[in-house]
């Protein structure tokens, strides 16, 4: 499988993959996250094609169109002003890759963390956020070698979030 920028025939599979991540986030003790805001839109998803951050991990023997998950990564030395503010701190301030809206398929089982890995071996320093209640993205990200910095405040400072880094 392989990473690359998605387009905008992808589309439907990644709005499928979303509303399964949903899903699963609901079933798995976590449903404020994305599933009371129906996140992320699909103007958002969109606007991420558009704008070259959404990627998606695709291919496999069988099907190499088939897309195993989708991400959205920002490079840069504010790829995330929100995280410019944190109660706690950062172990780098040099520029970083921010990973958002990560989610995978059903039968994409390793995805997550080959996408981790990815943006890693791209940038070598990367943030991400997630969820208190995320405690499936909390082992994955943790077993995947990122270290909890903090508390940061996203959406205009309305929603708290675990802050994560690997560099």
């Amino acid at each position: 499988m392989d990473v690359r920028k998605a387009g905008q025939e992808d589309l439907p599979e990644i709005m499928e993959i979303f509303a399964g991540a949903r899903r699963f986030m609901v079933e798995h003790g976590n449903p404020d996250q994305w599933a009371s805001r129906n996140w992320p839109p699909e103007e958002l998803i969109r606007e991420n094609i558009s704008d070259g951050s959404l990627y998606v991990l695709a291919g496999d023997e069988q099907d190499p169109a088939d897309i195993a998950a989708v991400f959205c990564m920002e490079y840069g030395e504010h790829a995330e002003p929100c995280y410019d503010e944190i109660e706690g701190s950062w172990l780098d301030d040099s520029p970083y890759a921010v990973i958002h809206h990560i989610a995978s398929s059903a039968q994409g089982r390793g995805a997550g963390r080959r996408c981790l890995d990815w943006a890693y071996e791209k940038y070598g320093h990367v943030r991400l956020d997630t969820h208190e209640d995320n405690k499936v993205m909390q082992a994955l990200v943790t077993k995947n070698g990122f270290s909890y910095r903090g508390i940061v405040y996203i959406g205009d400072g309305k929603l708290k979030r675990l802050a994560y880094e690997k560099c």
